[in-house]
């Protein structure tokens, strides 16, 4: 990998964004982890108007080490911050919902990424900015995301990037240790950790999806992954009458 070319052609990519949207700034959720730190990093290179968002919700990962490292993040690359808690938010949606659907687990750790979604696209309403998204290759291809939470944006400027060559294009730009070094959490509930879910690491994964993929190996439990979540990479099936076709 051109690591500086990689960057330089990602903020150009930014910046012709911003320019064909006509917008003035850029959004992102601040979560204090690797993918929102490059985001916001390359944002901020391509756009001085760039707003962080830090969005606690629920988890105590949240208010203390996730906290910190978005601020030392936002800190080090002089990016405005703004934090907003969402768990009184999320309690509510919970009250709310009593009565009306027995939810499981998977419809309740989901609640909090939309909440955030929900959150940046009203600051992006108010200020007339565009949302970054935040999620890599990796994640996108196993289906690790909330489609309409932090699967949602304008623009992702790191969705082709493998976790690996996340970390590579952070160590060059100087991302702070703590956010390099941390074990990789959605931080969805507290002791959460992105590999123990997943069941696999991202060394390993990354080199099942750049190689061992195209070279027609292929790993049933993966490609299982992949095909169940198929409908979160695609856009919302629409009516089109015959006279359309």
């Amino acid at each position: 990998m051109d690591v500086k070319r990689e960057i330089e052609d990602r903020v150009a990519f930014i910046r012709k964004v911003l320019a064909d949207s006509h917008f003035k700034g850029i959004v992102f959720g601040n979560s204090g982890g690797k993918d929102s730190a490059l985001v916001g990093i390359l944002c901020k290179m391509a756009c001085p108007d760039t707003v962080a968002v830090i969005m606690p919700c629920f988890s105590q990962r949240n208010y203390t080490v996730d906290k910190q490292d978005g601020m030392e993040l936002s800190s080090k690359f002089n990016i405005e911050t703004r934090v907003v808690d969402l768990t009184p938010v999320r309690a509510q949606m919970l009250s709310q919902l009593e009565g009306v659907a027995k939810l499981n687990d998977a419809a309740i750790v989901n609640i909090a990424p939309r909440l955030r979604m929900t959150t940046l696209y009203a600051i992006a309403a108010a200020e007339g900015r565009l949302v970054a998204g935040t999620g890599n290759r990796s994640e996108r291809f196993v289906g690790y995301f909330t489609k309409w939470g932090d699967g949602a944006c304008d623009f992702n400027p790191i969705a082709d990037l493998t976790v690996g060559e996340i970390y590579e294009l952070l160590e060059y730009l100087g991302c702070p240790r703590s956010i390099i070094d941390k074990a990789p959490s959605a931080s969805l509930y507290d002791g959460q950790t992105d590999e123990k879910e997943l069941g696999i690491t991202y060394k390993d994964l990354d080199r099942y999806i750049a190689f061992e993929r195209m070279q027609g190996k292929r790993e049933p439990r993966l490609e299982k992954m992949f095909n169940a979540s198929a409908h979160k990479r695609k856009p919302p099936v629409l009516y089109r009458s015959l006279d359309e076709e």
